[in-house]
């Protein structure tokens, strides 16, 4: 079932995915995306920055029945049928579930701990999907399980490529999947082959899927 549902899940760029899951069109981190993609039926909104929170991008998406679930300060930048959830909260919508989890920074300032931003963990068809958000390496990430693990490895204003393949090895996905990188004139593609060199023969690594 895990490949069923990675054969669903298509990266759009930078922190930008969009899965296909019981009949509905399930996107995260909407930013850049391009023209012709299907309308959403649930939009997972990590936090408020400008790349991962693009009211724009949300409209091109957006129908009157969308859901979009994120944290307040996202929130407050958009409209339409919103559910603001903090971190550590688990809710059953339209038949999946969707867990909030901790999304932050440790050595640096760009998403403190105390603005509550998220993380995500949906369980599709018994499969759970986690897509970290702008994240260090974090503590919280040690009761992280998941099958297939989405996670930033640019460094700079998250983990570096190193520091995410040591939370791939404490999650211990069927799946990896590095994202923020090669966007907005940060770490471009070498950082994913940095990421799938260190997990080799550890985890698998599948990236450049767009």
């Amino acid at each position: 079932m895990v490949e069923k549902v990675f054969k669903n899940l298509r990266w759009l760029g930078h922190d930008a995915f969009l899965l296909r899951a019981g009949g509905k069109n399930i996107y995260f981190d909407p930013f850049q995306l391009e023209p012709g993609l299907p309308p959403a039926d649930i939009i997972c909104i990590s936090h408020a920055h400008y790349d991962h929170c693009s009211p724009a991008d949300v409209l091109t998406i957006q129908q009157p029945a969308t859901l979009i679930v994120t944290e307040s300060q996202a929130a407050a930048k958009l409209s339409g049928k919103i559910m603001i959830l903090g971190p550590g909260e688990r809710r059953e919508v339209e038949g999946l579930i969707i867990e909030t989890v901790w999304a932050y920074n440790i050595n640096k300032q760009f998403h403190p701990q105390g603005n509550r931003w998220l993380g995500f963990i949906l369980t599709v068809d018994g499969v759970r999907v986690y897509h970290a958000g702008d994240t260090d390496y974090i503590p919280e990430m040690k009761d992280i399980r998941a099958d297939i693990a989405l996670l930033p490895v640019s460094g700079t204003y998250v983990m570096t490529a190193e520091e995410a393949a040591q939370a791939a090895l404490a999650i211990g996905p069927r799946i990896a999947v590095p994202m923020h990188y090669g966007a907005l004139g940060e770490a471009g593609e070498a950082a994913a082959l940095r990421f799938a060199a260190m997990l080799a023969g550890k985890v698998r690594v599948e990236y450049g899927r767009g």
